[in-house]
């Protein structure tokens, strides 16, 4: 019979565990689906519950890398890419993976090195050999990426990643002929590809044959009516043509469907001069903005300086010349000044004539000559086989870093609450000991909590709340009553009332910490509504402008205005050393009073503390940004996305890669 036992337990056992084997796959399997579909961030929150049990499965670390990757948080991505690599170090897609990653960052030399690697563990994909191309090619060795085109074709010979990538090449190295073989390749295997045909467009608008570059753009667009490029692209060729107005209608086209395409505003720019068309100047202007290589004042304002220098130089030349040569008559000096000016450069040459026009002359041929040396932008289509799954289908969650969101720190924490068995799934709770004996001493009703997301919408509740403390501080009066009423009191805006619970509290009982962090919270939100109603100061001192972190308090506030909030928060942690809300708060409002290093020193130990603080990681993150350690905080912000705050991703797009 106790064998019997034994064995029934074994059986029980090994059924637990496959059954825990299922729910790890399942997981996998869920992670990649919506990899498949673009939820990227919904994927990471499965990968994180695979590695939470299964901590050394190299292909958990290897999708939510990917995730990462499809977010354009690069520097996560490579993060779990090395993970992937240190559990399996054979793992030729990692290395590839992370070869692609090294590459968005522009280590183009790191990136070469992993996908030497992985070559080496899998001699016969011809996708590494396409990337390690790329690479190559980013880095001008023009040789060593058609090599790798070469190796790519030899794998497969129809391969049109290859092909496309090695005419790609071909066209940057002059082999113009070459490279329409290669696409016209393409072109047999693939009839539909708009991109070869954007690409043979150019190269044969590079041997001027207008007329096939046309057919080659028409036969683009007509396959893919989106891309932008093939009608700049297009509009170029007609502008050669001198055909403006077409022309002008497809830069039109273009720019409708990508606002930001500077060549297309420039280039339209010069039709409606040619034209005499209202609207060019705006366009040169916008072209300036989102391009400063098409700023025409500029390179007017360098012409200028160019003109002056060579002016001066000239005026030099001249007087020593006079002076070697005063004895000679005024004719053998012009002959003097004429060889000298033959071997000057034609700038040179240009200058000494300038002197003699006028302005108005010297500014048209100054804006001649630019449209002269400008040549009109012509687009290449990469064939970028990096292969990290595409979306094909919208999601509401999916690639968050292209949203048009509004960037500030996370707010403060404060203590909350909700009805005793209600359920909030939208706030995530950070489990703390003394939240948590204070629950168990009101007998979980209310149920208390620290939160950073509004409470408008639980009024009512907050209010019954301090009607049912009433009743509790007539039958007993106690620290620990007053603490709740006056929690209450802070959450429903009566500020003076809870002031007076709260010191009450204390007078009761000064060791009690929670008093001191909820008093410390009301005094913020007060001097925020007075700053508010005074239309002064903002709730967070740093925000996300032009490329950068800035620093947006006009004035900002002295300690002195904050010492009674910093003082509540010291007593806490004092009494309490292990409260990372603390600590965290601590930090928010040093970081209003412009004391960054001091206010990064309280979010670690906030992490310390506790390691999956997502909110202390953010604002680490932008913190960092804003002092100009890049990396440092690309990879906070990246552990907060990971952690669960999506807007993350959209800051490390912008502000770090």
């Amino acid at each position: 019979m106790k064998k019997l036992t034994i064995l029934f337990a074994l059986l029980l056992s090994m059924s637990f565990l496959a059954e825990a084997q299922l729910n790890i796959n399942h997981f996998i399997r869920v992670g990649r689906t919506r990899i498949s579909i673009g939820n990227y961030t919904g994927a990471i929150e499965y990968f994180n519950i695979v590695i939470e049990f299964k901590p050394y499965l190299a292909e958990a670390y290897l999708y939510r890398g990917m995730a990462k990757h499809s977010l354009e948080d690069y520097r996560g991505a490579i993060a779990d890419y090395d993970k992937a690599i240190e559990i399996k170090p054979y793992y030729p897609r990692a290395y590839n993976n992370r070869g692609m990653a090294y590459h968005n960052l522009r280590l183009y030399k790191r990136a070469i090195e992993d996908y030497d690697r992985a070559l080496e563990f899998d001699p016969s994909d011809e996708s590494i050999y396409n990337n390690r191309g790329i690479a190559k090619l980013a880095l001008k060795d023009l040789e060593g990426a058609i090599e790798d085109y070469d190796n790519a074709l030899e794998v497969n010979p129809k391969s049109t990643h290859a092909l496309m990538n090695r005419s790609n090449a071909k066209i940057v190295s002059g082999d113009i002929k070459g490279a329409i073989s290669d696409l016209n390749q393409v072109i047999i295997i693939r009839p539909h590809y708009a991109a070869a045909y954007l690409n043979r467009g150019l190269a044969r608008f590079e041997l001027e044959d207008y007329a096939s570059a046309l057919r080659d753009y028409d036969q683009s667009i007509r396959f893919d009516a989106t891309n932008a490029l093939a009608f700049n692209n297009r509009g170029i060729v007609k502008h050669k043509l001198e055909d403006y107005e077409s022309a002008i209608m497809d830069y039109d086209m273009a720019i409708q469907l990508n606002p930001e395409m500077a060549s297309a505003y420039f280039n339209r720019a010069m039709a409606r001069e040619i034209l005499n068309r209202p609207g060019y100047e705006q366009d040169y202007q916008i072209a300036a903005r989102l391009n400063p290589q098409f700023d025409l004042s500029q390179r007017r304002i360098n012409a200028e300086q160019l003109a002056q220098q060579q002016q001066q130089q000239q005026k030099q030349q001249n007087s020593s010349s006079q002076q070697n040569n005063n004895q000679q008559n005024s004719q053998a000096n012009q002959q003097a000044l004429a060889q000298n000016n033959q071997q000057q450069s034609p700038q040179q040459n240009n200058a000494t004539v300038d002197d003699q026009k006028s302005d108005e002359e010297k500014r048209k041929e100054e804006m001649e000559a630019e449209r002269r040396r400008r040549r009109m932008r012509m687009d290449l289509v990469i064939e970028d086989t990096r292969d990290i799954p595409e979306e094909v289908e919208e999601v509401e969650d999916g690639r968050i870093q292209d949203k048009n969101i509004v960037i500030d720190l996370q707010p403060m924490f404060f203590i909350s609450a909700f009805e005793k068995n209600a359920v909030d799934y939208e706030r995530f709770q950070y489990y703390n000991v003394v939240i948590d004996d204070l629950n168990a001493e009101n007998n979980y009703n209310p149920l208390l909590s620290i939160s950073n997301k509004p409470v408008a919408t639980s009024q009512s509740v907050f209010e019954n709340f301090i009607l049912f403390f009433n009743e509790k501080i007539e039958v007993q009066e106690n620290a620990h009553n007053y603490l709740n009423r006056g929690i209450f009191y802070s959450l429903t805006g009566d500020y003076n009332s809870a002031f007076a619970d709260l010191d009450k509290a204390i007078a009761l009982d000064e060791k009690i910490s929670l008093a001191y962090f909820t008093r410390a919270n009301t005094r913020y939100k007060l001097k925020e509504q007075v700053e508010l109603l005074a239309g002064v100061g903002s709730n967070n001192s740093l925000t996300l402008n032009e490329g950068k972190i800035n620093d947006n308090s006009n004035e900002k506030p002295s300690t002195v205005e904050y010492q009674e909030i910093l003082d509540d928060y010291a007593v806490t942690l004092f009494l309490d050393p292990d409260f990372f809300f603390g600590y965290y708060n601590r930090a928010f409002i040093k970081l209003r009073l412009g004391e960054y290093r001091s206010a990064v020193e309280d979010l670690n130990r906030a992490i310390d503390l506790e390691p999956e603080f997502a909110e202390a990681y953010f604002n680490r993150g932008l913190t960092k940004i804003f002092l100009d350690d890049i990396e440092g905080g690309a990879m906070d912000l990246s552990r907060a996305g990971e952690l669960g705050i999506d807007g993350a991703y959209n800051i490390i797009k912008r502000y770090c890669n």
